[in-house]
């Protein structure tokens, strides 16, 4: 154990045997600021050390998903169901020794899934190349968390893993801003009311990061973890699905139960296809899609072929994605469709738009 794992412990430690109250909350959050900072400074000299291993791979189609579980809970099986990969299949553990990618076509997207190896407990401390596993999670628009029907109980270890390399499944960026200055000591101010910490609290965390002076604005209800994520550069936040794998081999009363359990999981059976459609379904569904149809000037709007964004996606986002040049000689855009009042109503760059708009974008000349 490092000097720093070493000196979590302690922390950790401390904060258990502190009493939660008013008077203590500033002490807590300088605490788990601290805590914080040396998983920071522990994933960055693990990730130097790692000489550039690991287990990217190139994304394609409109978005990807990454199936994250286990050995031997059927992510394979679920891939293969799913694209047309050939990720091996075999009821024993670590069958999958690399990322296997395959393309998921649904509702006109193309949606990348990953198949990557399983994880075990201590993943994110290097246990079985965890790190460099979980690597793929940062970099995917989608989790899917698969869980063996009779080992429910790994879908809290799976989140710890994830979370200790500063993944946060199902979280939205905090709505915090810290603008750092050269004078004039803290300025906080908050839209809403602040019931899970204080100014005495905020102060105590932002000394940590060496931060005396700034404009900290705070426009949601934070908790004090919260707060320090919005202090940490690396966070992710992506939304995840958790799918209950092998459903087929489990007697009713043990899945009414897990049910109970996991009431937002969606429950399937890989190797007989039970509820693998809704699965497609709700990957779609999660990764907040929406479809557009361009239409060229003097011509009728092309149908059949869609360009995939994500849904709160802009005219902007359209531009970059069609053509580097198209942001800087932009002019205006037209559209037809829910997100105007009226058809063909001239919008600008920042225009947000909604699944099945017809948009014309016309540039300068």
């Amino acid at each position: 154990m490092s000097a720093a794992e070493d000196r979590i412990k302690q922390i950790e430690e401390e904060i258990k045997n502190t009493q939660k109250n008013k008077a203590t909350s500033h002490h807590i959050g300088k605490l788990k600021a601290q805590i914080a900072q040396l998983k920071e400074k522990i994933e960055k000299r693990n990730s130097s050390g790692t000489k550039g291993e690991g287990f990217l791979v190139k994304k394609s189609g409109d978005s990807t998903a990454v199936l994250l579980g286990f050995p031997s809970v059927g992510k394979s099986t679920i891939l293969n169901y799913l694209t047309n990969a050939n990720s091996k299949v075999g009821a024993y553990e670590f069958t999958t020794l690399d990322i296997v990618p395959g393309i998921m076509e649904y509702e006109d997207a193309k949606i990348q899934i990953l198949d990557i190896p399983g994880i075990i407990k201590g993943a994110s401390k290097g246990k079985g190349k965890g790190r460099e596993i979980l690597s793929a999670t940062r970099n995917a628009d989608l989790i899917i968390m698969v869980l063996d029907v009779f080992q429910p109980e790994h879908m809290d270890v799976i989140l710890e893993e994830v979370r200790n390399i500063g993944v946060r499944p199902n979280e939205k960026k905090p709505k915090v801003k810290v603008s750092k200055k050269k004078m004039g000591g803290l300025s906080i101010v908050s839209t809403v009311e602040l019931t899970h910490i204080d100014e005495k609290t905020i102060h105590s965390i932002l000394s940590e990061y060496g931060i005396h002076s700034a404009d900290v604005v705070l426009r949601e209800d934070v908790t004090i973890d919260r707060f320090i994520d919005a202090m940490e550069p690396n966070r992710a936040y992506i939304p995840m699905t958790i799918v209950v794998n092998k459903i087929d081999i489990a007697t009713e009363e043990h899945l009414n139960t897990l049910k109970k359990k996991l009431p937002n999981a969606l429950f399937v059976s890989a190797d007989d296809g039970i509820m693998m459609n809704e699965l497609k379904e709700r990957i779609f569904v999660d990764l907040d899609l929406i479809r557009l149809y361009l239409k060229p000037q003097g011509k009728k709007a092309d149908m059949d072929e869609p360009l995939i964004i994500r849904k709160g996606s802009t005219i902007e986002d359209v531009a970059r994605k069609l053509h580097r040049d198209f942001v800087k000689n932009f002019k205006y855009a037209k559209v037809w469709g829910e997100s105007v009042k009226f058809p063909g109503q001239k919008v600008g760059l920042d225009h947000v738009l909604s699944d099945h708009d017809i948009v014309r974008i016309i540039i300068k000349k």
